[in-house]
């Protein structure tokens, strides 16, 4: 079988469907090109008239990246279904985004995430920590994230293509870097439903021709094969919680998830309080009530409708390549072999034509988050970094200039940092611990004026260190990952805290500002608005408050909706109908209750 699979070429048909979607991913870059060229607001936000439907798809599209079946499958074979709640229990603050921050984000009118900083602080604090963050974020992290995902493209063009690492990076990335060049913000908008489509009919398409395959023998196969049931629960078993071997899995996978990583951690597509690429979406939103259906759209399908078709084929990669010597045997010529290879692995038994569709579909959801981490990126080199500290003056087709300048510099930099990555799993677990401890600031600075700028440039600088030092330095190997977590997420929670009564509290004059602007409400702005009163110069907010009671109520809801039909439509796969039912009606419940209440919480 290796021999066979080692050797396997793309039939004609199966070239024609990649050749044309490249054709017309490119005609829409170049369709859109003379308009996104006009202005860096139309480069990276296309004016902020974008509708919620194609938002909510952007979102999705992108989100859906090479890495993202190859980290499940990673999970799946190493541990098992419930390590998934890694990634699943990112709902919880995801849903704080839909219902109480994607508005806030529309009201600041900001151009980037990053131009808020000097919206909500001030002084030369808020200015560094704009600019820092615009090459921290943009350049330096956003360079990890994409060699992350193009890691993954290297494995694909490895095992289904037979080509070499840097053949297959630099074949990925040369239409990419065309296409996020020419077409800016709108060409990625309009390209991502297309993109998102095509990704989730090879989704589904890898699913069925994986549990077609003989060894597997169907669902029926699949789910009653010893192999699988070992790893197909929904929750860890109390075995797994008994098994020293297994337990702190369980507690970094799923307790701490649930527990500290969601509040804690920033992560891209993740962040507490929405931020980065999602926040570019809310931003170019028509209004706020766009920008909350378009977060909600995106926490739906992200999180409820996408998933199990990748764990489908990672269990079946379980019965066909029990270990990661059989893919080795089957794929001698490739050199980055892991359990993630699972899901590339599996792909290879598709036939012709649907083959050419699906490594369509994983070519799609490889340009839509590249293209969309190299829009997001180059904004904040320009609009934060090049127009702010550089070259003030610049014209708008300078900027235009710097951006597409810059959008190749990085592709070529992820590139050379992807050949050197060995695993997705291994990079996520990096970038959460580097922005471990950093998340509650990030939740908390819209809703408490003593959070300032010193606060969140501890935040970052000690989360930073202290990451480095537990992976790499003086106690490498002294603590099990969970450990290393909690000391993070503690060290630099009680590390901010201080800053920021310790720092220099941020002048009343941008605290009034950004009342007006955007109103919060909360308690935690209480003595600035009680001072503005007795002065004799009250507050007057363009906007309402923000119904919080209200807000986390949906909250609650939201997370019913995505966890019922998340754990519902697997139960009912597995055989146990009675309660995936129970789980699917409670979901439906919860989304009659936000929308009756969805008057009360946007307009």
């Amino acid at each position: 079988m290796g021999s066979t699979l080692a050797a396997m070429e793309l039939a004609k048909i199966d070239w024609a469907i990649l050749i044309t979607f490249f054709v017309v991913a490119l005609g829409i870059g170049f369709a859109v090109s003379r308009q996104s060229g006009k202005s860096s607001g139309e480069f990276f936000l296309s004016g902020r008239h974008m509708p919620w439907w194609l938002l909510g798809f952007s979102m999705v599209a992108t989100t859906f990246s090479t890495d993202t079946p190859n980290f499940v499958t990673n999970l799946v074979r190493e541990n098992g279904v419930w390590a998934n709640w890694m990634w699943w229990a990112f709902i919880l603050t995801g849903m704080l985004t839909v219902f109480i921050y994607a508005k806030l984000w529309r009201r600041s009118e900001v151009l980037t995430d990053v131009e808020f900083y000097e919206l909500r602080y001030s002084g030369k604090a808020a200015a560094f920590l704009r600019g820092f963050r615009a090459i921290y974020l943009g350049v330096l992290f956003n360079i990890i994230i994409m060699a992350s995902v193009s890691l993954a493209a290297i494995k694909i063009g490895e095992t289904m293509l037979g080509w070499g690492p840097v053949e297959s990076v630099c074949i990925a990335m040369v239409v990419t870097v065309i296409f996020s060049s020419m077409g800016g913000f709108k060409g990625v908008i309009l390209t991502d439903f297309l993109l998102f489509i095509i990704a989730m009919i090879g989704a589904f398409a890898a699913a069925y021709y994986a549990v077609s395959h003989p060894a597997v023998g169907g669902l029926d196969g699949l789910f009653t094969n010893a192999a699988v049931q070992e790893k197909m629960s929904l929750f860890p078993s109390a075995a797994e919680w008994d098994d020293s071997d297994t337990k702190n899995a369980v507690i970094a996978l799923f307790v701490m998830p649930l527990a500290v990583q969601w509040w804690s951690v920033w992560y891209p597509g993740a962040e507490p309080g929405g931020g980065g690429y999602l926040a570019q979406r809310m931003l170019a939103a028509k209004n706020e009530k766009h920008a909350v259906g378009a977060t909600l759209f995106f926490q739906v399908a992200h999180y409820a409708i996408r998933p199990w078709p990748w764990i489908i084929v990672a269990l079946a990669s379980m019965v066909v390549f029990p270990e990661i010597t059989d893919i080795q045997k089957a794929f001698p010529h490739a050199e980055k072999v892991a359990n993630d290879s699972g899901y590339p692995a599996m792909l290879t038994f598709l036939p012709a034509g649907w083959l050419g569709l699906v490594l369509t579909s994983l070519v799609a959801a490889y340009m839509s988050t590249i293209s969309t981490h190299l829009n997001w990126g180059s904004s904040y080199v320009v609009n934060d970094f090049w127009k702010r500290f550089i070259q003030k003056d610049a014209s708008e087709k300078q900027l235009v200039l710097i951006a597409r300048i810059s959008t190749v510099v990085m592709m070529g930099l992820t590139a050379l940092l992807a050949l050197q990555m060995e695993s997705a799993l291994d990079n996520f677990v990096l970038i959460t611990q580097i922005g471990a401890g950093t998340g509650l600031i990030f939740i908390l600075r819209w809703f408490w004026w003593r959070i300032n700028a010193a606060a969140e440039v501890t935040a970052m600088v000690v989360s930073f260190v202290v990451a480095m030092l537990l992976r790499f330095a003086v106690a490498k190997g002294t603590f099990e990952l969970w450990q290393e977590m909690l000391v993070i997420v503690g060290v630099t929670t009680v590390a901010w805290i201080i800053a920021a009564y310790v720092g220099k509290p941020t002048d009343k004059a941008t605290l009034r500002s950004f009342i007006e602007r955007t109103n919060p409400g909360g308690p935690g702005w209480k003595a600035i608005i009680n001072e503005a009163e007795q002065a004799g110069n009250p507050i007057k907010p363009q906007h309402d408050a923000v119904n919080l009671p209200i807000g986390i109520l949906n909250t609650v809801l939201g997370c019913v909706l995505v966890y019922g039909v998340l754990l519902g439509s697997g139960l009912v796969m597995y055989g146990n109908t009675t309660v995936g039912f129970g789980c699917i009606i409670a979901a439906a419940a919860a989304a009659a209750g936000i929308f009756a209440t969805w008057k009360q919480s946007v307009k």
